[in-house]
This record gives C-alpha cells, structure tokens and sequence, in this order.
C-alpha cells in the first residue's frame, strides 16, 4: 500500500505539534509485534555475522557497507519459510524493521577498526588490549544514540527530511509485506544463490581449508587449491622460458600489485558502486602504480625499513633501505613510504572542498536550532518518544567516560577531550543534515577537521613547551567525535523506515543499542583473529596489520595526517612532496568541475584518490563488478518489467552483490580462522 505522508505545504506550515498529530493517528501502528525477542535474536545473529564482512571488506577497502537491505530479506525469507512449514509464524513489518536497526547498528561499529583505533595502533606501534577496543567501541557507540534521539525529532518528525537510503528500506519492507511475497523469495533466492556459489569458489581457493582436509585429514602430502590468480598462466610460461617478466622502469609488476585476481568480495563491492567511480579509480590507479610508483623506485626514492633479528631472536629495525628495481618489494613498501602522500593529498582537498563548499548545508544544520514554530506544542508523542532527559542525563555522562578513557588510556589531556564533546554537537548537525538529505555521512572529511583543530593546537602547544607532541591527541579526539557523529547520523537513517511505518521510537532506540553489543562482541575479537594472529614475530603494528589482501587504506589516512601534524613534511622526498602537490591541485580542480557540471564531470576525486591507496588488485576487481552490472543493467533495463532477466540484473542487482560479499567474506574469515587455529 501507497505509505502515508505529508504534503510540502504541510511540512512548511504545520508546526510539530500537528505532525506528531497526524502521525499517531495515520501512520502508527499502535501495539504490532516489533522489539520482541525473535526480532531482537535474528538481529543479534545477523548483525554480528554481517558486521565480520564489513571488517573485512572494511580492511580491503576502507569502506562500510550498510547491511539493513541484506538483513531485511534474509529475515522475511527465512520467517517466510518457517511460516510456511508451521515452525513460527510470519515476521511482522515492524519486527523486521527493528531488525534491520539492529542488524545495521551492529555493521557500524566496524567503522572505528578500520579507521582511527587501526592509525592509532600503527602510530603508536602497540597493540590496543581487547578490553580497550571493546569498551571505546561501545562507549561512543551509546553516545551517538544519545546525541541522535533529540535531533530525531527535528528532522524526521519537524523537517520531515527524506534521508533517502532509509526511505528506500522503508519502501522496500513496504513492497515485501504488502505485495506478493514472490518478489520477497525472489531476491532472497537470488541473495542465497550468489551467496553460496561465491562461498563455494573461497572455500575452493581457501588455502586453510583445503589445508585442513587434503594434508591433516587425507594425508596428503601437499594441498592443492583453486587458483585465483588470471595471470597464472602468463608466469607459468616465464618459468618455462616461454615468455619475460612484465616490467615498468625496471619493476617488475607483481611487485607494485597489478596481478588481477578473482576476488569475489571485491567484485560484489564493485557491483555496488557508480560505474563512473569504477573508472576513476582505474584511472587513479594507472597513473600511480602502472607509472608513478615505479617511477620513484626507480630515482631511489622509495625506502622501507631494514630489520634483523636481535639476541632474543626478534625482528628489530636497524635502519632505512632504498628500494631499487632490482629487488623484490611489495606494494606496501611503496605506499607507506612514497604512493599515501598523494593519495592522502587528493582525497583530503577534495572532502574538504566538498563539504566546505556548501554553505547552505552547513548552515540550515543549524538554523532549525532557534526555529519557534513549536515552541508552545506540547509532546504528543512522550509515551512512545525516548524521553528528552535521557540524552541530558546521558550524554554528559557517557561524555565523561569517553574523555576519561582517552586521557587514562592514552595520555590525551583532559582540556582536550573536554573540548571534542561541543564540537561532537557541530560535526553531528553538520553529519545529520548532509546524511539528511543526500545519505552520504561525511565522516572523513569530519575526521579531518578534529584532526587539523586539534592536532595543529596541541602541536603548537607542545613545541612552545618544549615537548614532543601525542599523537593520540589528534587521533583519539577525531576518532570520538567523528564516531559519535557518524553513528547518530547513520542511526537517524535508521529510524526514518520506523517512522514511515509507524513504528515505536523508543524501542528503535533499545534495539540499536542491541545491535551496539552484538557488533562490537563480534568485531573486536574478530579484528585480532584476522589481522594479528598470523602476525610475524616482533613486526612493527603496521607490518601486522597491511600486509597480504588487508590494506587498511582509512587507517592509513588517518595515519598520514597524523605524521603531518605530528612530524611536519620535512621528512618526505621532494618527489613526494611535488606529487603530493600536485595531486591536491587536481583535487581542487576536478571537484570544483563536478559541482559545476552538477555531479555529470566524469572524473571523481575521491574514487580517483582510492584508486591510488586501495592495493591495484582490489581496484581491478571492483572495476569488473561494476562493469559487468553496469553492462547486465543496460541489456536488461528496457526489457518487460516481469522478464526474468530484467527481475535478475535490474530489480536485483543489490541483493545478488550483498549475496557474493557476504558469502565471499564470510567463508573468506572461516578460511583464516581454520589456518590459524590448525595452520
């Protein structure tokens, strides 16, 4: 059925009063089944497994993927299915709904990991204890649903924004109750599908499984895997002397990463992503690592550490090395010594520029603050409403914990955490409104002005004093305010499918909560699962952590800025440096085109910059996902709207990249697990 909503006249004249009027009697659903606990279960469950797949694709990309679409058609089907044979009867709509604001709740908490904690471990070269993690993660977590609840009622109830990604899942939920329950089974079907053929091919290539059952269980003498590499053949031939090694200024290509691989969560996300960014991120990609790099190898300005082991038999770094042709290196070696500045550079200028080069959404985050439209109405909704005294109440306390954990834990002082709990206020206003109306939550480019405020005044500070400056300073700080910020703003877009069904907000807000639990139980000790414990002995935190498929590209920004702030540019090649400049023109440059030409120049900064710090087999592999839906899309999108095909590739085209991600990702961790548990 056609969901209920107000007219623009009605929004702009009507004041909140009236519209929380108008809601309980036409939208609200009054006592329908939502925070019960099959609801709170399945999301439990769901978020915890889904939020493992965003770590991990998190760690290859820097990116979060939103899991609520995934986890609503997973549910439907699957309550669907046990209706169907008598075991339970069917989810209802909102059951499903505060589901899915678990499950999505619980996939946000990755953010952190993969972000400021990880740049925080690689600066300070110590490992965070398990308890820390947990307990940071959780913390801001809370605060952000305190921070989010009162700003819930301005922009959703008030403004009505639309917050189009929750919109959509609020459609989406709409259509599968409402509708035929085919089109439900349908995508599930799909999602199941793609799921379990891409699980199979990992399970196949995974070296800790096969490990496992051809050598511990069989007796083999060696395991055989299936193999991923498309380039295999070529270098098959080399060893026969049929064919040279591929080299550009002296490198060989395997050493800079362009050896295309049949990466399947990689090619899911690509299916997700803009055609137009696929190719920008080639493009940024080309340039580097199939021209730039090897360039400055070849000048001898790429150097990496030198390391042998000490008495204790550990690996201990003695001095710097110059990387030349001749050598073997790794695609690390020359992005944390040469490629990241560049790359930091344009990614950094063009966020920036976007953000700041909208003044009206900066400035209409705030202008709701001293509208007196409501002022004399009363609360028509308090029953079902979390109370206003709760974010009062809680968020200086909450805010207190997190400013005590980061000067007790990590050495931040107290002036400079107490700081970050106003400015908390403004990026979240400035986050809301942009998630408001555009679902894009600008989380980097917020991390970087907390970065830059902070960093650059405890910098200041410190060189007055005579000291050396913490890094933690501008880390920790930017990490809470932008998490904090980040998790309200994705939380509210969250709420809006709730509102649009009419469901109860408070209870949205519990099971958010839940879903804050069930994410961090399961990323934390996921993250040391798949990134440390495998680790060589002795390695720096960095060397734990970007090495094989894991680039950790957020982290490494953060990280980037970090040594700017904290050490100055002095340090870097001048190469690096002319580059670095260079590239922060073109970031200026190309993004001032696209918001001239109004989103349609065909170049993106931002994806451009990625393709520059994401490792150039993931970028390959994202460029064939979404070049093969974007070609499947365009056969398909004129065809008869009951066509299979067009019901495939066209109305699931979502699905079926969740289905490859979660299946590829899943299997992918269990494949680490095993090899670490009986590698």
């Amino acid at each position: 059925m056609a969901i209920p909503h107000l007219t623009e006249d009605q929004i702009q004249n009507w004041t909140r009063e009236q519209k929380d009027q108008w809601w309980l009697t036409k939208v609200f659903r009054g006592d329908m089944p939502q925070l019960t606990i099959r609801s709170a279960l399945t999301g439990f469950i769901l978020g915890g497994l889904l939020s493992m797949t965003n770590l991990y694709i998190g760690a290859k990309t820097g990116w979060s993927l939103g899991v609520g679409l995934t986890s609503v058609i997973l549910a439907f089907a699957m309550f669907k299915v046990l209706a169907g044979i008598g075991l339970s009867r069917d989810f209802t709509i909102l059951e499903n709904n505060c589901m899915q604001s678990i499950a999505t709740s619980a996939g946000y908490m990755t953010g952190p990991l993969i972000s400021g904690i990880a740049a925080y471990m690689m600066v300070s070269n110590t490992v965070m204890p398990w308890h820390e993690m947990l307990l940071l993660n959780i913390v801001l977590a809370l605060l952000g649903v305190l921070v989010a609840f009162p700003m819930k009622r301005r922009f959703i109830n008030d403004e009505q924004h639309p917050f189009p990604e929750g919109a959509a899942c609020g459609v989406v939920l709409d259509t599968l109750y409402t509708s035929d329950a085919k089109v439900g089974l349908f995508k599930a079907k799909a999602l199941g599908a793609a799921a379990g053929l891409a699980g199979f091919i990992s399970f196949a290539a995974g070296s800790g499984y096969q490990t496992l059952i051809q050598v511990k269980a069989l007796g083999l003498k060696a395991a055989h895997t299936l193999p991923l590499n498309l380039d295999g053949w070529y270098y098959w031939l080399v060893q026969k002397g049929h064919a040279k090694v591929p080299r550009i200024f002296g490198s060989d290509i395997r050493c800079l990463g362009l050896s295309p691989t049949v990466d399947l969560a990689m090619i899911g996300a690509g299916g997700l992503l803009n055609i137009r960014y696929a190719v920008s991120m080639l493009l940024g990609m080309a340039v580097m690592w199939g021209g730039l790099a090897p360039w400055a190898v070849s000048h001898g300005d790429v150097t990496r550490p030198l390391r042998e082991k000490d008495a204790a038999g550990r690996m201990v770094t003695v001095g710097i090395e110059k990387i030349v042709p001749a050598v073997e290196y790794s695609y690390r070696d020359v992005l944390v010594s040469w490629a990241l500045w560049p790359g930091i550079a344009i990614l950094v200028v063009a966020s920036m520029l976007a953000l700041f080069a909208k003044p009206k959404l900066i400035i209409s985050a705030f202008t709701g603050l001293f509208s007196k439209r409501d002022a004399a109405g009363k609360d028509v909704l308090r029953h079902i409403e979390l109370p206003l005294w709760v974010s009062f109440v809680g968020v200086p306390i909450i805010g207190a914990l997190g400013v005590w954990m980061l000067h007790d834990w990590y050495g931040v002082h107290w002036h400079w955490g107490a700081l970050s709990i106003p400015l908390i206020i403004v990026l979240t206003l400035i986050a809301a409104n942009s998630t408001a109306l555009t679902s894009i939550t600008p989380t980097g480019s917020l991390s970087k002005i907390t970065q830059f405020t902070f960093g650059g005044l405890e910098r200041a500070t410190a060189l007055k004093a005579g000291t050396t400056p913490n890094p933690a300073t501008n880390l920790m700080t930017a990490l809470m305010t932008t998490e904090v910020a980040g998790n309200a703003s994705n939380l509210l877009m969250d709420i809006k499918p709730g509102y649009m069904l009419g469901a109860k907000p408070r209870q949205q807000a519990i099971g958010h909560c839940i879903g804050i639990v069930a994410g961090a139980a399961a990323s934390t000790p996921m993250f040391y699962i798949l990134f440390m414990s495998k680790a060589p002995e002795g390695a720096p935190v960095i060397d734990q952590l970007v090495r094989g498929q894991f680039a950790f590209p957020g982290a490494l920004q953060w990280k980037g800025v970090s040594d700017l702030l904290s050490k100055g540019i002095g340090d870097l090649p001048s190469s690096a440096l002319w580059v670095m400049g260079i590239a922060a023109v073109l970031g200026v440059i190309f993004e001032v085109a696209r918001m001239a030409t109004k989103n349609r120049f065909p170049i993106s900064p931002i994806a451009l910059g990625l393709g520059v710090v994401i490792p150039p087999e993931s970028t390959m592999a994202m460029f064939a996902g979404s070049a093969f839906f974007y070609i499947m899309g365009r056969l398909f999108k004129k065809r008869d709207e009951s066509s299979f095909g067009r019901r495939l590739w066209v109305d699931t085209h979502e699905p079926i990249c969740a289905g490859i991600i979660a299946g590829a990702a899943l299997v992918g961790i269990g494949d680490i697990v095993v090899d670490t548990l009986f590698g």
